[in-house]
């Protein structure tokens, strides 16, 4: 209960601006993206005083690591790699950021640029050097293994909650006729 606490008054002025509350709108890993950047910041709260890390820098650079509007594809604007930059231009306009948290944000998709590297066939398009994602700061790395633990968990309760309700449908179907 405590750390709920100390997290809701490190998170609240992020999480009751109207322009960041419009994240509910937007479609992410099953769910919104409010709630995702929410669970990230979350965990990486938690990870950070495990790791005695700074932990108002992974509740903000968490909440707002995805704060931007519309998908992420090749054909967009927004790709899984620019998406940084335009969720710390978004931040910088409604809050203040010292350098670590632009830095965090900036560098959450480091896990990406890992694999783009490890896998060039994702992605052809994305041209990346994994150095240049690189986290500065133990908050970085953090971050960026939170973003990559709750993505998994998101993509992966979707699935399986999307296949159940797909097999629903059929067995409604063959028992119905």
């Amino acid at each position: 209960m405590k750390l709920n606490k100390e997290y809701h008054n490190l998170a609240k002025d992020i999480l009751e601006n109207e322009y960041y509350l419009t994240l509910k709108n937007d479609a992410h890993h099953g769910s919104n993206r409010y709630d995702h950047c929410k669970r990230v910041s979350y965990v990486s709260f938690i990870m950070a005083k495990m790791f005695k890390g700074n932990t108002n820098d992974v509740v903000i650079s968490g909440l707002l690591h995805d704060f931007y509007y519309g998908k992420c594809n090749a054909n967009d604007k927004i790709t899984y790699l620019n998406h940084p930059r335009t969720s710390v231009n978004n931040s910088l306009k409604y809050f203040d950021l010292n350098e670590n948290e632009i830095n965090i944000i900036e560098t959450h998709m480091y896990h990406y640029a890992l694999v783009k590297n490890l896998l060039p066939f994702i992605n052809k398009d994305d041209k990346v050097k994994a150095r240049e994602y690189k986290p500065q700061s133990k908050e970085g790395y953090i971050v960026c293994l939170s973003d990559l633990l709750v993505s998994i968990f998101e993509v992966f309760h979707f699935k399986v909650r999307y296949t159940t309700c797909l097999y629903f449908i059929f067995l409604i179907n063959i028992i119905r006729y």
